[in-house]
């Protein structure tokens, strides 16, 4: 690859089957990467942070397609053992530091702009379209809507039909519309005119702001929902805000934490339109799939040592108020000054082997 991508994505996982038909998630993910590469021209690295590779199993990259010919994106395997993982003291409850993971891949991506997301999804051609363009600021943090899809989909040949059974099998909509900080209160009716009336958002907004404090508003602002899926800033900002906090807990709500640090930070948020969503197959063990047995999610979480909300979200207005950080992390965080064996795939190359 002779000019360097502009976008790398950081994606982390690893071979456990995880919710179930992990490889083939993976699968679908990696090779909709690749087709959007090419059908966009846009450049990507793509990198997975392999965490903690079980013993006997093969590694990602001898069981994920390699990139084609006609795409431009170059996969970078970094593998973080488990003697790194056996530093935690919760290691043996969560086989995965999801957000840590994530932190290797942000202080190792090469690229102006770093997308975080995860294994399990697919990005509409809108969304692509609009990454593609190479317009990006580096003063705004983006947001994109998911949409959770049926798992059946993982069975469709190709990935444009697989676009096309998504949109007909969406289960349920994460995200918030741009716009929705300032009808807080209001009934969801008036919630489908935020992006076409600015004139009800231009009072609302003065209403909201004139009888709220500056940092219960910006909170609110937020679109923290799934945002562990599609967090997308330039590097130099991950750097600012520390990537996410390296925390000995399950994932849960550190990847807010990371766009409060943005927010408090000064930078500005960007909610896409909802046709620049991504499709989530949807699988077993993630706390989202007990919504229809919440007695299911407190035993789920009660394995799995993690946050509350009401201990984020005031925190986090605090820092707002203060304009700083979180300050949780080591200088060395995303384990800077590690050499991990990392495994590099491009197109029209053969796989080279680094450390």
């Amino acid at each position: 690859m002779e000019k360097l991508p502009n976008l790398s994505i950081v994606v982390t996982t690893r071979n456990d089957n995880h919710g179930g038909d992990l490889i083939e998630r993976t699968r679908c993910f990696t090779e909709g990467v690749y087709f959007q590469s090419a059908k966009h021209k846009l450049l990507i690295e793509l990198i997975f942070i392999e965490w903690n590779p079980p013993e006997g199993k093969p590694l990602l990259k001898d069981v994920l397609p390699p990139p084609p010919d006609n795409c431009g994106v170059r996969v970078r395997y970094i593998i973080v053992p488990s003697s790194i993982h056996n530093l935690y003291t919760f290691s043996n409850r969560l086989p995965l530091f999801q957000m840590t993971a994530k932190n290797v891949g942000i202080r190792r991506a090469s690229s102006p702009f770093v997308l975080c997301t995860n294994i399990d999804l697919l990005f509409s051609d809108d969304l692509f379209s609009f990454l593609a363009k190479n317009k990006l600021d580096e003063n705004t943090f983006y947001r994109a809507n998911r949409f959770d899809v049926k798992k059946e989909i993982s069975a469709v040949d190709g990935f444009e039909n697989k676009i096309s059974f998504a949109k007909k099998n969406v289960i349920k909509k994460l995200g918030k519309t741009k716009g929705h900080e300032y009808l807080i209160g209001f009934p969801p009716i008036f919630y489908g005119f935020t992006n076409s009336v600015k004139l009800v958002n231009l009072i609302f907004k003065k209403l909201i702001s004139a009888t709220h404090s500056k940092e219960k508003f910006l909170m609110w602002s937020l679109d923290t929902s799934a945002c562990g899926d599609f967090t997308l800033m330039s590097k130099k900002n991950w750097i600012k805000i520390e990537g996410y906090p390296e925390l000995d807990l399950y994932s849960i709500h550190i990847d807010s934490m990371g766009i409060i640090a943005a927010a408090a930070l000064g930078l500005k948020q960007e909610i896409l339109p909802v046709e620049m969503c991504s499709f989530h197959i949807h699988h077993e063990d993630g706390w989202e799939s007990f919504a229809e047995n919440p007695i299911g999610l407190i035993k789920f979480m009660e394995r799995r040592p993690g946050l509350d909300w009401f201990s984020v979200s005031e925190t986090g207005k605090w820092l707002i108020k203060k304009e700083k950080g979180w300050g949780l992390n080591k200088p060395d965080w995303g384990f800077e000054n590690e050499k991990f064996k990392e495994y590099t795939f491009e197109p029209f190359k053969q796989m080279k082997e680094i450390n």
